[in-house]
């Protein structure tokens, strides 16, 4: 059974170190347990969607809301799938600060990533979008 989860948080230390030691560490550990989706940061905050089996990303976001690198961490969106959407990435990645603003406009009152004032579909379709315009790297 394949689920997608998607959830936001606010980084601790938003630092370009701390950003890559988080995806350092997904890209090894998601591939042992079949999890891939991509991380989208910017402005402090994280916005994530994993897929995977549902045992192994109700273990991963357990963990994550856990982890004293993030807080406030929010449930937007989860559901059970049929395939990945983002099954390319063993953890793909988007800088916001890099991305044309007018993407983050067709979603949002503001040019900014703020997971916590749409819905988690809204969410979902940001990420698809980020996918379809080639913004997501570390394709792996």
């Amino acid at each position: 059974m394949l689920v997608r989860l998607l959830y936001a948080s606010r980084a601790v230390d938003t630092s370009a170190e701390a950003i890559e030691t988080i995806l350092a560490k997904s890209r090894q550990y998601n591939p042992t347990c079949g999890i891939t989706g991509i991380l989208c940061y910017g402005g402090g905050i994280y916005l994530q969607a994993i897929e995977g089996g549902r045992i192994p990303v109700s273990n991963l976001y357990g963990h994550i809301q856990k982890d004293p690198r993030h807080k406030d961490v929010v449930l937007l969106h989860y559901e059970e799938i049929e395939e990945r959407r983002f099954g390319g990435w063993t953890m793909g990645q988007v800088n916001i600060s890099k991305i044309n603003q007018s993407i983050l406009l067709k979603y949002a009152e503001k040019a900014e990533l703020d997971p916590y004032a749409v819905s988690g579909k809204v969410s979902l379709a940001l990420l698809e979008e980020l996918m379809a315009t080639a913004s997501i790297i570390g394709r792996i």
